[in-house]
């Protein structure tokens, strides 16, 4: 079973590939795309060892050549000492503008090879092959590429889409279930802001999603990465309606960045960012205790933590005034109406507003 969808960006629509056992076919696929022959796939040291072989064979079967670029797994690998390590080597292999990469891994993989294309002689063509659900419905879609900081997450990058997403949910049963329980929040996250019938489909079969049943899987990844791409088609550069998809982003990246990159995953640390904003949305009269309770069930049927690490709310604060989607030096939260719906507020006085959070 393969379902196709497209991302509508005019002459840079792309499409995004869906189906089950179906990695093997990726070479076919980009040859029939006419994509570059001569490729880096970027994959890191886990992801190499479990699909690192099939895929530059299927590459190779299809008359690619292809240069192994692996990097060393976790988020605080996301620097740009990791990019400047790719360029080094597409320099030494003289790599032209007409030269691609693919990036075969999960999130971190995806955003750091998506940087080094978008950078690299001013930028050449590349490809995701997400390989975590997070990773599926969220980072691999959309362009956003980059790198983290010491002082924020994201904060040096690029909006620079790829040619094509080619998912194989077969991927997901060699994920640890941790990651794909933070996968999850970014699944939530798209039924709290945009779609309360998915938010209820979700609901209905948590089980038979905890369960990675390939055709459950292929349906959520699907209408995940509809909506997403609907909303980038609408706003490619988040100049407004995509920083909805931020819901949950502004304390969760304040969590990241406060643990210091990798005591929590970063759909762990949205889910707790998820939480605390339908919090400030009761608190706001935008939905109702139940409604935050519904979320919290829904997030902790998949094992995915709620509550804020005790951090000074002072230190909070400071990492959320770093926040991309802050204007003007004023913090702009996204917040739910309910469950399907949406606001962004500008918060004038943080300190006033999150005191009750750390009452």
């Amino acid at each position: 079973m393969i379902d196709k969808l497209t991302v509508p960006l005019g002459e840079r629509s792309y499409p995004i590939i869906i189906g089950s056992g179906n990695l093997q076919a990726l070479g076919g696929e980009l040859a029939a795309a006419g994509f570059s022959p001569r490729v880096a796939l970027v994959t890191n040291t886990t992801v190499s060892a479990l699909y690192g072989a099939e895929v530059e064979k299927s590459l190779r079967n299809n008359g690619f050549k292809v240069t192994p670029v692996c990097l060393p797994d976790g988020e605080e690998y996301k620097t740009t000492e990791t990019v400047n390590s790719i360029y080094d080597i597409l320099i030494r292999e003289e790599f032209d503008r007409t030269s691609g990469i693919i990036a075969l891994g999960g999130g971190v993989v995806g955003d750091i090879a998506g940087f080094a294309a978008a950078t690299f002689l001013r930028g050449i063509s590349y490809v995701q092959v997400p390989t975590t659900l997070l990773s599926q419905v969220d980072s691999s879609v959309g362009g956003k590429t980059g790198v983290n900081h010491p002082l924020g997450k994201n904060l040096i990058g690029a909006f620079y889409q790829p040619c094509m997403v080619f998912i194989d949910v077969d991927t997901l049963k060699t994920l640890p279930y941790r990651e794909f329980s933070a996968g999850m929040a970014e699944v939530i996250k798209y039924g709290m802001v945009w779609d309360e019938k998915f938010f209820s489909w979700i609901q209905e079969h948590r089980k038979r999603l905890a369960c990675l049943e390939s055709k459950v899987l292929i349906s959520c990844i699907k209408r995940a990465c509809a909506i997403k791409a609907e909303i980038v088609g609408a706003d490619e550069k988040e100049a407004g309606l995509r920083a909805i998809l931020n819901f949950g982003h502004t304390l969760g990246h304040a969590v990241e960045n406060l643990s210091g990159y990798g005591e929590f995953r970063h759909g762990e640390a949205v889910a707790i960012g998820m939480l605390s904003a339908a919090q400030a949305s009761q608190k706001l009269g935008l939905c109702s205790k139940e409604q935050v309770g519904i979320l919290k069930a829904l997030l902790e049927c998949f094992h995915l933590p709620t509550g804020l690490p005790s951090f000074p709310m002072e230190e909070y604060l400071i990492a959320m005034k770093r926040d991309k989607k802050n204007r003007k030096g004023i913090l702009r939260m996204v917040l739910n109406k309910g469950i399907g719906s949406y606001k962004i507020t500008e918060i004038s006085d943080p300190e006033a507003f999150f005191k009750p959070f750390f009452d």
